[in-house]
Parts: C-alpha cells; sequence; structure tokens
C-alpha cells in the first residue's frame, strides 16, 4: 500500500548526509569525550567542532551553546534555571504551548516554585495580543516570559523581534521555544533579543534524542542536570556524540538550503489548502495560513462536522497517509487539543495536522486529496 508521510512537525526523516556524518563516527571515533588520552581528545574536538558550526549559523558565541537530550530537556532547563536563578515569581506564557512549557510552568506553581502564572490573550487564530503582554509585564517584579515562535499544532508565528523588544523594555527574562522553526527560518540570536532558544534535531532532518539550548551570555544560570562536569558545568552525563555530530551535519544543511526548500514547500502547503478548498464544501482552517504569519511546514485542517468525525485518522492511516491532530474538547471525558480549545475551536469539527517537508511531493499530495474526499464522503452527515 502506498504511504504518504504528513508528519513532519512531529518528526522528520533523516538526511542522508547526516546518517553518513554519525556512521562515520559511530564507525570511528569512540573515545570518552571527557578522557585525557588521545582517542578522548578527538572525540572531544568532534563536540566542540559541531558547537561552534551551531554557534555561527546563530551568531551566537560557541560557549552560549548546550547540547541537550532535545527540545524538553532544552525547554524545562531554561524554564525552571532561568526562574530559579533570579528568584523570579511571576511568569507569562501563553494557552496554546507546547507540554514541555505549559507543564512545567503549571508544576512550578502547584509546588510554590512560583507566585503567578498569567496567560496573554490570544485571538482565534493563536495570535498573541502584544498590547496584553505588555499590561501583563507592567510591574514591579521581574518576570518571565515563555512564548513560541510557531505553534506545534496550528503553524501560527508569534514576532520574535517584538516580544523581545518588549521584554527588554521591562527587563523580564524571555524564553523562546523554537523547536518548530529552528532550521526553517534564520535565528540571529544578536538581533532577537531573546536569553533562551532551543532546538530538537529531528524536527530537521537530524536524529532523535539530541538538541541544544541556547542562553545569551547575560544571562547565568545554574544546572538542571548534575554528576558530571561536562557541557562546561552545565549538564551532567556523557555526551551523545553522533548525536551532536548529527545535530550539527542537520542545521548546516538546513541553512544553506532553507530559501529554496522554504519555497518548495510553501509550494505544496498553498497547493494542498487551494485544493481542499475547491473539493471539499466547508472545509476550514486552524490557525494562520498566509505566508507572512504561518509556519510553511504546517497546515492545520478543520474538517465539516461528519460521521465517526473522531476516526478520521485511523481511517486516513488505513489509507496510508501519516498525519496527525484532533478535536476541541465537547465533553469532561474529552481531554481534547488543548491549543484548539484555546482557540475555541468547534468540538463538533475533527481537525487534521498535515505537516510537510523537502523530502513531500506533489503527487503525495494528489493521493491525499483523493482519499481524504473519499473519506470525508463515505462519513458525510446524511
Amino acid at each position: 500500500m502506498k504511504r504518504v508521510y504528513l508528519d513532519n512537525a512531529a518528526t522528520t526523516p533523516l538526511d542522508a548526509a547526516v546518517i553518513a556524518e554519525m556512521t562515520n563516527v559511530m564507525e570511528n571515533y569512540f573515545g570518552n569525550p571527557s578522557a585525557i588520552h588521545a582517542l578522548g581528545r578527538e572525540v572531544r574536538t568532534l563536540v566542540e567542532k559541531a558547537r561552534k558550526t551551531v554557534s555561527g549559523l546563530l551568531n551566537a558565541s560557541p560557549s552560549e551553546v548546550f547540547f541537550t537530550s532535545g527540545g524538553t530537556e532544552a525547554d524545562n532547563t531554561a524554564i525552571r534555571c532561568g526562574i530559579s536563578a533570579y528568584g523570579i515569581k511571576h511568569a507569562i506564557t501563553s494557552k496554546i504551548e507546547h507540554h514541555a512549557v505549559e507543564h512545567t510552568l503549571n508544576t512550578m506553581l502547584k509546588n510554590g516554585e512560583i507566585d503567578k502564572l498569567s496567560f496573554v490573550n490570544i485571538d482565534e487564530k493563536g495570535n498573541v495580543d502584544y498590547n496584553h503582554l505588555e499590561e501583563l509585564l507592567q510591574n514591579n517584579e521581574r518576570t518571565f516570559v515563555s512564548l513560541m515562535h510557531a505553534n506545534n499544532e496550528l503553524g501560527t508565528l508569534t514576532d520574535m523581534v517584538k516580544v523581545g523588544d518588549i521584554c527588554e523594555k521591562y527587563n523580564a527574562i524571555y524564553h523562546a521555544d523554537t523547536v518548530q522553526t529552528m532550521g526553517h527560518y534564520p535565528h540571529n540570536v544578536r538581533e532577537l533579543k531573546a536569553h533562551f532558544i532551543v532546538c530538537a534535531a529531528h524536527k530537521l532532518h537530524g536524529p532523535k534524542g539530541v538538541g541544544f539550548l541556547y542562553v545569551n551570555s547575560n544571562i547565568k544560570i545554574p544546572p538542571m542536570i548534575y554528576g558530571g562536569a561536562q557541557e562546561r558545568n552545565m549538564r551532567g552525563g556523557t555526551e551523545n556524540v553522533y548525536g551532536i555530530v548529527g545535530l550539527a551535519k542537520a542545521l548546516e544543511i538546513a541553512y544553506a538550503e532553507m530559501d529554496q526548500h522554504q519555497a518548495y514547500i510553501q509550494g505544496l502547503k498553498d497547493y494542498l489548502k487551494a485544493q481542499l478548498i475547491a473539493e471539499i464544501p466547508g472545509i476550514a482552517f486552524n490557525g494562520e495560513t498566509d505566508a507572512d504569519k504561518s509556519l510553511y511546514t504546517v497546515l492545520n485542517v478543520s474538517f465539516p462536522e461528519m460521521d465517526m468525525g473522531d476516526m478520521l485518522l485511523f481511517n486516513l492511516d488505513i489509507n496510508g497517509i501519516c498525519a496527525s491532530g484532533g478535536s476541541a474538547c465537547s465533553s469532561g471525558s474529552n481531554i481534547g487539543s488543548h491549543v484548539l480549545n484555546g482557540i475555541n475551536a468547534d468540538p463538533n469539527r475533527p481537525s487534521v495536522r498535515f505537516s510537510f517537508s523537502k523530502y513531500t511531493t506533489k503527487e503525495e499530495l494528489d493521493y491525499v486529496i483523493e482519499k481524504v474526499k473519499m473519506v470525508v464522503k463515505q462519513n458525510a452527515l446524511a
């Protein structure tokens, strides 16, 4: 059976050049990078070369880049350690953040590590109300702000420059969850005014289980993981050398090919959107979809109410289409998507997130359109 992979926001296939780079390290370099002998020093050189590659692409200093196990650890470290280091008692976020942010801040509030958690207003497309953000910051206490660059379910973009300017005005610490946009947009940390940004390599054709945290040199935080002097005493534990090398290679490729990939993938997204509008009456979209307001790799489709709407993803799967999605909460037993709940999406309309990569083809999208039309027709309300 033909299979079409449209769940790239969840994870992406490895680039062949990344596999080759990692395989070379696996086959030829096995020393512990903390060892002082020759084999250890060889591997240490690989780690620091990768750090230099990453920092160079971000216009950061190598000392500002710390390798982690992925985006979740990076987010947790930024939030927990950033708040702890400065004795912050008030945090601001939104109700549509990734669980790595939402659950962390809610737990800190519950445990008394912060006294107040405020939620900035968002509209029905997931856009941040910047005026409300500024209102929330108008106090005499230092505040921690955590707002993602692009929503992982909707694709709606937040203006990082604007948030950074507002945070700077009120001396707030700014953490941006950039997991979905790292490698898809340039991140020049000398222009962004973010104190923390993050990466998960598997979102940009790199390996799973590795990422990084950028920490602005003006911010000093304690470690979250203790146990050794690795990562300049900031993260105990032997480094995932193969993963780190793969991450750097994936990011290097992403930056080198960014413009052409953005144009190509945006074309695919626009094509699928137009075809769905033409072929399925009542189709709508969650979040922003215009190119200047939305992450070009994500299209969240709101389908008309239908019989067995909760089985839509399953029906797509049995037709060989790999996607993700859900619905807003419609009852106490159905938690639904907290993101769709957060924008007050219609709970009776099933939603599917289609997400694309440089490996997606127009022919695959034609197949998806054909199968989606069939499934919707079969389950249409009488």
